[in-house]
């Protein structure tokens, strides 16, 4: 894109008071941006406002800079072979499931691999999921995020999530893990960000940004530069439902950012899918009230797939740390041990003083033995001296 172009479009999506909704009835009217800027005061109030009209006579202040910052940004990718877009509504690129939007982003910044974004380029309707839920999940809540991706991937979708801590990471990384394990069948990954691409958030996911980049991709809405503001979050949710044919909330509070996710999904006529979970736990509160709104109870990832009448993978990826099933070891705990001390656990999180009273294991052995289940995956140590079960997706 010449800098002429592409000044007159990071204009556009500055110009005060002009949102996506009358910018893009602009340039239906009278072609790409710098037509827009051509048009006499007399031709631009016959589609926006007076205000709206003076705002788009007057030159935004930062526009050079901001445009020499996305230049350096697009020429970054010949530093770290990371491929670099700005896509514009008028780019062949551009996703046409956002298009359905009442205010799609006149432009897209995405980092990564060309192929995927010819293939959202490509579909006329998203057939893609979304994960969603807490930044401050259970380990059994991490464990259904990465789980469940992991068999979509498997199954050919891509994941869509927000690169937020906690189930949006841990989406991520199960896509990228049967992605990886299958690269040629495999889905792979969309992150949707609140931040300029020129920077990462949360820092902690670094590397994860930059595994995603090279297989997947991440979308921004949002010109280089822009920090995390809070605003951005609930805003860039509507990309992510809408690059999706259903959303799955994992585990969230009543007043959680997901559900803003899950509303918004439901606006846009798509499917809405909830995980239920302990009705103690106070992140299983806003997947129970989806739930009682109408949102589809789900227990496995083959629960979606045959709702969204996807094709169901015939393997999905195992749990990480998962144990081998038996031992040659003769001093080995009997599965049907194992199992009992798991039944015992339940699924919601317990002390040690419970779990005595539930079995009558005197607490050496009862420690030695829920040791080992750590180690093994099947049980999580909790804040408090507490223990949970953790249980496949």
């Amino acid at each position: 894109m010449h800098r002429d172009e592409l000044a007159a479009w990071l204009r556009l999506t500055l110009t005060e008071g002009v949102g996506n909704t009358s910018a893009r009835k602009l340039l239906a009217a009278f072609g790409l941006p710098p037509a827009v800027f051509a048009q006499s005061t007399a031709a631009l109030q016959q589609l926006v406002s007076p205000a709206q009209v003076q705002a788009l006579k007057t030159l935004p202040e930062g526009l050079d800079a901001l445009t020499q910052a996305t230049e350096d940004w697009l020429a970054g990718s010949q530093r770290d072979g990371l491929p670099r877009y700005m896509i514009t509504l008028a780019d062949p690129l551009y996703p046409k499931a956002l298009l359905a939007l009442d205010d799609p982003p006149l432009v897209l910044y995405a980092m990564g691999s060309r192929s995927v974004l010819a293939q959202l380029a490509g579909k006329e309707h998203a057939n893609d999921i979304a994960i969603v839920g807490s930044r401050n999940p259970t380990p059994q809540g991490e464990a259904n995020a990465r789980s469940f991706a992991a068999s979509f991937a498997a199954s050919g979708m891509h994941v869509v999530s927000g690169l937020a801590l906690g189930v949006d990471g841990a989406a991520h990384a199960g896509a990228l893990d049967a992605y990886d394990a299958a690269p040629r069948s495999a889905g792979s990954t969309i992150a949707i960000v609140g931040t300029g691409l020129d920077r990462v958030y949360p820092k902690k996911h670094y590397e994860l940004a930059h595994r995603i980049a090279s297989s997947g991709i991440i979308f921004s809405e949002f010109p280089v530069g822009t920090p995390p503001l809070a605003a951005n979050f609930p805003k860039r949710n509507r990309i992510i439902s809408a690059l999706t044919q259903g959303t799955l909330v994992v585990e969230a509070a009543v007043k959680s950012g997901s559900l803003i996710t899950a509303r918004l999904a439901a606006e846009q006529g798509k499917d809405v899918f909830a995980i239920p979970g302990s009705i103690h736990s106070a992140l299983s509160k806003g997947c129970h009230l989806l739930i009682k709104q109408g949102a589809k109870l789900v227990e496995s990832a083959q629960d979606v797939l045959q709702e969204l009448q996807y094709p169901v993978s015939l393997g999905t990826p195992a749990r990480d740390g998962s144990s081998s099933a038996g031992t040659a070891e003769d001093d080995a705990p009997s599965a049907s041990t194992d199992e009992a001390l798991l039944t015992a656990l339940g699924y919601d999180p317990v002390s040690l003083d419970a779990l005595i009273a539930r079995t009558g294991i005197d607490a050496a052995h009862l420690q030695a033995r829920l040791f080992e289940l750590e180690m093994s995956g099947d049980v999580a140590r909790l804040p408090g001296g507490l223990f949970q079960r953790q249980a496949l997706a």
